[in-house]
């Protein structure tokens, strides 16, 4: 539920989100997806993203609940040579409807950079 935000009072909870996010866990093999929790939480990528000389779009939203932004996209933006950081307001961690659709306009408006 706080991947979508749907733990949120008012939030619009999609059934269809929710079975598709179950459809996409049940695809990965447990040893992989706890393996991945795993190495995201535990390894420091500072290294990698000092190393980095190519223009990075960090897209983050400002309510979510798994990766906190001041951990995250805030710290990262600070690391990178050349990025860019777009803070979708209210966008919990699963960014979708409305906030997708601005991100992917986002996507395309970096890309087309």
């Amino acid at each position: 539920m706080p991947f979508y935000g749907f733990n949120r009072d008012g939030a619009a909870v999609s059934q269809g989100l929710i079975d598709d996010f179950q459809r996409q866990g049940m695809l990965a093999g447990l040893a992989a997806a706890y393996d991945c929790v795993k190495v995201f939480s535990e390894t420091d990528f500072t290294d990698d993203l000092t190393s980095l000389d190519v223009p990075i779009l960090l897209a983050h939203g400002s309510d979510d609940q798994i990766v906190p932004i001041a951990a995250a996209a805030e710290k990262s933006i600070g690391l990178v040579a050349d990025g860019t950081l777009k803070v979708y307001e209210g966008a919990p961690h699963g960014i979708s409807g409305e906030y997708q659709k601005a991100l992917i306009a986002d996507i395309l408006a970096f890309i087309a950079e």
